[in-house]
């Protein structure tokens, strides 16, 4: 790529950033795949992928902690920005257009979009709830110190939250296909201002507000 054409690229995610995503990325994965092996027989081949049933329920707990860790990290970092605003009730209520992608029907937003926040401070939620039923469950450590039918409500809460866990990132995924150029802002860190323009009008004004100004010619 020329330097011309990468000047005009917008930086959305740091490299850091983007690496701590991938993290939270992979320890779902093999959190997902791990929990479905503890959950039920059928799934227990599932197991494998960490190295047999003892070592699934030793090591699930202490990968959840990792995703929880650096998703919180995550979230501290863009949470000014995913703060709601004027024009967010709009965007949600106008969401048909989002589907049939007229979005230039929609409020502009900022960094992110109303659904954006839905989905984050519901991801936000969701992993509070798994941590805290976790820990309940957690036998090595902390199980001991809670009724039997804490354990067991904390039980099914973990599933039901790990489920509704699984629903969320299925949609942020598709979404990401879906919106042509937002995996390119998660692998090379960087978008079009065509992209930024059509999807986050206010980000992008604001990003050309901090640009310093252009000599005259």
């Amino acid at each position: 790529m020329s330097e011309t054409k990468r000047e005009k690229m917008i930086q959305r995610y740091t490299a850091s950033q983007r690496i701590n995503h991938w993290i939270i990325a992979g320890t779902f994965i093999l959190l997902t795949l791990s929990g479905l092996a503890l959950f039920h027989p059928a799934f227990f081949f599932l197991s494998h992928v960490l190295g047999g049933g003892p070592w699934t329920r030793i090591l699930h707990p202490f990968i959840g902690v990792i995703m929880f860790v650096c998703f919180f990290i995550f979230a501290a970092r863009m949470l000014k920005h995913n703060m709601f605003a004027r024009g967010d009730l709009a965007w949600l209520l106008g969401f048909k257009d989002t589907l049939a992608g007229r979005d230039d029907h929609l409020p502009p937003a900022g960094r992110y979009n109303a659904g954006q926040k839905v989905l984050f401070w519901g991801l936000l939620l969701l992993m509070l709830g798994l941590l805290a039923s976790g820990i309940v469950m957690w036998r090595e450590f902390f199980s001991a110190y809670f009724p039997i039918w804490a354990l067991r409500l904390a039980s099914m809460l973990h599933a039901l939250f790990a489920l509704l866990m699984i629903c969320a990132i299925i949609v942020h995924i598709y979404a990401g296909i879906w919106t042509k150029g937002s995996i390119k802002a998660m692998t090379r860190g960087t978008v079009s201002p065509g992209w930024a323009w059509k999807h986050h009008r206010t980000w992008y004004r604001e990003w050309l507000r901090k640009q310093p100004s252009q000599p005259p010619k």
